[in-house]
């Protein structure tokens, strides 16, 4: 199977066992028509490994982990069980690993189909396989969507209360509590290197290299629309500097949906749109806005990269205070910034990109990765492989 592809189930009782190079936990979990389990009880997973209809069963490093589904005791308010699997050394990452899904028929044994997520890399965490219904039949779908911050951050997007860390803490530790205010608010402050998926809780976040947010508050989905402003200013005693702002739309499996750019100022349906052309970068403020109506978008784009290319041929080296920033499309509030603090010889750069997660949300990470190309259809394979 590839990302995304489907097949209907044959048998009303399937396996999926996941195995690696290195052992891995799996994991199940119960999801209802909102995306969420109905409580804790709907994780499955060694230390719970039974739940209605589903159940896990350890290898105990000799044989891969694998979640059990007999579809006929999922309870009617059930749509979907989602498998997940993580390494089991703490802080492991996929990068190296290539897991292997196997969906099986429960009572013969016999392999139904397999699942190798591609191109792995920072991951902590994959949603591997879902098993859903549709239509009053069950079918398997090929997943594939890494997390950075561990089987608990899978988890939590899906609604079960996580108070521990993924590894075990002294018997003695007290629940985290809350820190107090700081005297200055952390409101532009780059959350630290290394701490996992952030959101908008605490106000603006000023992004680093790699780093992501996602666009949530409160728990909940913030934004309807977004836009995403890009500028740049000639380098001292440079000339003006022609630079052009697009934005790439995907498909699930990385395929190339749409370009937006200042010769295409809208795409899929007009849920995207360009402000314009900029010919020179003088001026403050913006110098290109694309606007996205996330609620607009169709569910097969669930990928966008924001590009800047020197059309004139000029490189990022002669470009100063290059930046893209995300604003609420509503509010004009700015949520997120990420200025490109260093610069190649090169006439393209991958700024960000918005990547729609298999729970719904959207998130957002800083790219500031430079590529050899003057216009945006010169950026769609590098933004394809980048995502």
């Amino acid at each position: 199977m590839t990302p995304g592809s489907n097949i209907p189930l044959p048998a009303p009782r399937v396996t999926v066992d996941v195995a690696a190079p290195v052992r891995l936990d799996v994991s199940g979990l119960l999801l209802g028509a909102d995306g969420k389990v109905r409580s804790d009880d709907d994780f499955v997973f060694y230390n719970q490994p039974t739940g209605p209809g589903v159940s896990h069963r350890s290898g105990g490093g000799a044989t891969p982990d694998s979640i059990s589904i007999d579809t006929d005791a999922v309870p009617a308010a059930i749509e979907k069980i989602v498998v997940t699997a993580s390494p089991d050394a703490a802080g492991q990452t996929f990068q190296g690993i290539e897991p292997t899904a196997t969906l099986r028929d429960a009572d013969s044994g016999g392999a139904l189909a397999t699942f190798t997520p591609p191109r792995l890399g920072t991951e902590t965490a994959l949603v591997v396989m879902e098993i859903y219904r549709r239509q009053g039949a069950w079918k398997a779908r090929a997943v594939g969507q890494g997390y950075a911050d561990g089987l608990a951050g899978i988890a939590t997007d899906f609604g079960v209360s996580v108070e521990e860390p993924a590894t075990p803490a002294p018997a003695a530790a007290p629940p985290v509590a809350a820190p107090a205010p700081p005297a200055t608010p952390p409101a532009t402050q780059a959350p630290t290197a290394g701490s996992g998926k952030i959101n908008l809780d605490k106000g603006r976040v000023s992004l680093r290299k790699n780093q992501t947010v996602s666009l949530v508050k409160g728990g909940r989905p913030v934004l309807s629309s977004v836009m995403m402003g890009l500028g740049w200013e000639p380098a001292h005693r440079g000339k003006d500097i022609d630079l052009d702002a697009s934005v790439i739309a995907y498909g699930p499996r990385r395929d190339h949906v749409d370009s937006c750019y200042f010769g295409k100022l809208q795409i899929v349906g007009g849920a995207i749109r360009h402000s314009g052309d900029n010919l020179t970068g003088e001026g403050g403020g913006d110098d290109e806005v694309i606007t996205v109506d996330l609620g607009r978008l169709p569910q097969d784009v669930t990928g966008l990269v924001f590009t800047v290319n020197s059309f004139s041929g000029q490189k990022f080296t002669q470009v100063a205070k290059a930046y893209c920033r995300l604003l609420d499309g509503v509010t004009g509030e700015e949520l997120v910034r990420f200025d490109l603090t260093g610069a190649e010889p090169q006439t393209g750069v991958m700024m960000a990109k918005l990547i729609r997660q298999y729970s719904g949300e959207w998130e957002m990470t800083a790219m500031g990765d430079f590529v050899k190309a003057r216009t945006v259809r010169g950026m769609v394979k590098p933004a394809a492989q980048a995502l």
